[in-house]
Formats: C-alpha cells, structure tokens, sequence
C-alpha cells in the first residue's frame, strides 16, 4: 500500500479518527460479460482527525481481480489498466491489510453513498474473507444531502461544488476520491453537521 502524507495515524491522545474509505471495481459499458462480475481494483483511504480538523494521511491499495479483467471503460473512466491491476495484491490480502495496518475494524469509517459498504459486503461473502471493517459506517452522501437541505443526493464532484471545495486529483480514482470526501467530512463537521460514528442509515 502507498502512504502519502502528514502525521502518523495514531493521531495523538484524544483524537477523533476517522477512516473515509472509496472503492474502484472492475466495469462495463453494459452487462458484465459473461462469468464476469464486478471486483475491486483499487481502495482508497483517507484518514480523517475530526478533533484537529484535519486530514492526516492517505493510502492506496490496488487489488488484483480474480473473477473479471480492467475493460477499456473502465479504463477510461479509472484510468487503471489491466496491467496495472495484475500487479496488486489479491482481495483477501486487502482485506487483512486494511484490518491489520488501518483498524478498520475498530475506528469509525465513512463513503460516499452505501455502495462501497455493500461492495465490500457482497464480495467477502463471495470469497470467504473475513470483512474488514466495524459496524459504524456513515453515509456521507445522506449527511451532507440533510446538511444542505438538498432535495437530491448529490455527487460527490457536485457535492465538492455546492461546498465550494476544489476538486483535486482524478475522478474515479480511489485514493483521490476518498481525499476528496474527506474534504466534505470536515466541511460539515466545522459546521457541526458530522453525524460521527453511529452512521447515517440509506441507501446510495
């Protein structure tokens, strides 16, 4: 996994950590192709001190699909290849890393949306692998909907938009994207809006 960034994520006494976590997974212009099924390729994670204020480090970790291959769509829209992706580590290594190295099963965590929740869910069930993380997940995308009053769930660039926050990196690519969100969290938790550990319930 590639680290990038400031203070170690011990984060001092007293802090508020916070894990803000989003997945890429192999995709299709259409129905996956046949014996196919959508696999992550890449996890993101920002770590978040919501007492500081600050994001405090972030990560990258590119998974090695076993069931499906990087199409050209998705390509486009990630920007990882094929080949970039065979070089990664398998999904069950993932998953122990994200445990073991990030406390995922013990700090609180964050995405935008459930669909990286029930991704997660879905292909450890697939696969036998002991799922990574904690019960306490907050919805992102329902909290700053409520936040803002919003009619709609937002995305996560139109979010960054409405909060007028830039948007820095690459869409679509994992590590950025949860650096992004991470921006969010603590937008709306300087305006006292967080909802914290306990999570938001929703769908996407």
């Amino acid at each position: 996994m590639n680290t990038y960034g400031g203070r170690g994520e011990d984060g001092g006494a007293g802090a508020r950590l916070l894990n803000v976590v989003d997945v890429e997974a192999t995709c299709w212009d259409g129905q996956p192709p046949p014996g196919q099924v959508s696999e992550i390729i890449e996890i993101g994670l920002t770590v978040v001190d919501l007492r500081a204020g600050e994001r405090t480090a972030r990560h990258r970790l590119l998974v090695r699909p076993s069931r499906s291959t990087v199409s050209p769509f998705c390509t486009e829209l990630t920007g990882l290849t094929q080949a970039e992706v065979d070089g990664g580590t398998s999904f069950a290594d993932a998953c122990r890393t994200l445990a073991a190295q990030h406390r995922t099963g013990l700090l609180p965590w964050a995405s935008w949306g459930d669909y990286d929740r029930r991704q997660f869910t879905r292909q450890c069930r697939a696969a036998g692998v002991e799922y990574p993380f904690g019960q306490h997940h907050t919805n992102a995308k329902i909290a700053f909907t409520a936040a803002y009053g919003l009619r709609r769930r937002p995305g996560m660039a139109q979010a960054l938009e409405l909060a007028g926050l830039p948007l820095e990196g690459r869409h679509h690519r994992g590590d950025d994207d949860a650096w992004n969100i991470a921006a969010l969290v603590l937008e709306l938790a300087g305006r006292g809006d967080w909802p914290g550990a306990q999570g938001v319930s929703g769908g996407p």
